[in-house]
């Protein structure tokens, strides 16, 4: 069948409409009619080359949908069912069999480099040439998509589709990275470096650990004073003022937790040095391939303090998709305060909003 798709033809180039043909799923694959999609700072970063992918490719990997039709042997969903699509995995790893799939030993062949789990036969095609099109095992910027069942996971009839997508990447990263990964005690103190979308997911996570102080820290007014009403308690702008000793400051010795989510490796020095002994960073923000971060050995021996790298929020995504769907319905996580819908063919728009820093959460309809 046909499918209208956005396509990166080279490395840096803008995203490019065209229709092309799509594959039929084959077995534990998921045919989906795209709703709605989440745009990603990943996905620019693919885009712009500074993470890997094979050109042309179709991008997209915060997909939400309805099923069309499925492959042999899917069990999860069935037509008619409403989804959000997520990371690739291939369930068969240690990683993957000890229940870590974010961290599965294909992952950067499932999710960047279009690898199809059914096969070799190209999921698209536009005339005879190959479009690459298993970005995230899902590839949704466009109209219809190939997922595999692993990564389709059910969402309830009762939420606006459109809205969902997000919680397949950024949302579930921001927000996991808190609850799953870090596992703040109530009471304790965390500190959330830059407020964008995964920033903000993990400040409203904090407030509901039960963090007593939830500190924001960015360059952008506007963000940290959305960050204070989604539930931090106190904000930092470290464009005025520096970060570390503004938030020593406001918690002396140091919070107990850190969110790094800018991908920028003076604030991810800045998130260390602003650590409790025993303190927690978390590295979230994904800079350019081939950066290194440094932290003095002595001060992490000395201090007790740990820096881990988080994937995905260590999200089991068929599990904890759902739990946030249901916190957004209670009202305890309203991530639609800083989405904004655009229409497909307005993607590079989209993306250009999104680097000036205009719109948060892009979505586009499909």
């Amino acid at each position: 069948m046909e499918t209208t798709v956005a396509v990166v033809s080279k490395k840096g180039k803008d995203f490019e409409l065209r229709k092309v043909k799509i594959d039929d799923p084959k077995s534990h694959e998921v045919l989906i009619k795209i709703v709605a999609t989440g745009l990603c700072h990943t996905d620019l970063s693919v885009k712009d080359g500074y993470l890997p992918t094979n050109y042309p490719v179709v991008l997209g990997h915060e997909g939400a949908g309805i099923v069309e039709k499925i492959g042999d042997h899917v069990t999860d969903v069935q037509v008619g069912d409403h989804v959000v699509l997520s990371y690739g995995s291939c369930g068969r790893c240690r990683p993957c069999q000890e229940g870590d799939a974010a961290y599965c030993m294909k992952f950067e062949g499932l999710n960047f480099t279009n690898e199809r789990q059914a096969g070799d036969d190209p999921i698209m095609k536009d005339g005879k040439k190959k479009i690459n099109a298993a970005f995230f095992q899902q590839s949704s910027f466009g109209t219809y998509a190939i997922a595999h069942e692993r990564n389709t996971v059910k969402i309830s009839k009762k939420v606006d589709l459109k809205l969902m997508g997000p919680l397949g990447c950024g949302i579930q990263t921001g927000a996991g990275t808190v609850m799953n990964t870090l596992n703040p005690k109530p009471g304790s103190s965390i500190a959330v470096f830059g407020v964008g979308s995964v920033g903000l997911s993990a400040i409203m996570a904090a407030k509901n650990a039960g963090c007593s102080q939830i500190i924001a820290v960015d360059i952008n007014p506007k963000r940290l004073t959305l960050a204070k009403k989604l539930g931090a308690t106190h904000s930092v702008n470290s464009k005025r003022v520096d970060a570390v000793k503004g938030i020593r400051e406001i918690v002396e010795a140091g919070v107990d937790y850190a969110v790094e989510a800018t991908g920028v490796k003076e604030v991810a020095n800045q998130g260390f040095n602003a650590l409790a002994n025993r303190g927690t960073l978390a590295i979230v923000g994904a800079p350019p391939g081939g950066t290194d971060y440094a932290f003095d050995a002595n001060d992490m021996i000395l201090t007790g303090r740990k820096v881990v790298g988080v994937v995905e929020g260590d999200s089991t995504v068929k599990i904890y998709i759902p739990k946030l769907i249901e916190m957004y319905q209670q009202g305890r996580f309203p991530f639609d305060k800083f989405v904004k819908y655009y229409k497909f063919k307005d993607i590079n728009k989209a993306v250009k909003d999104m680097k000036d820093g205009k719109t948060i959460k892009p979505i586009l309809e499909m």
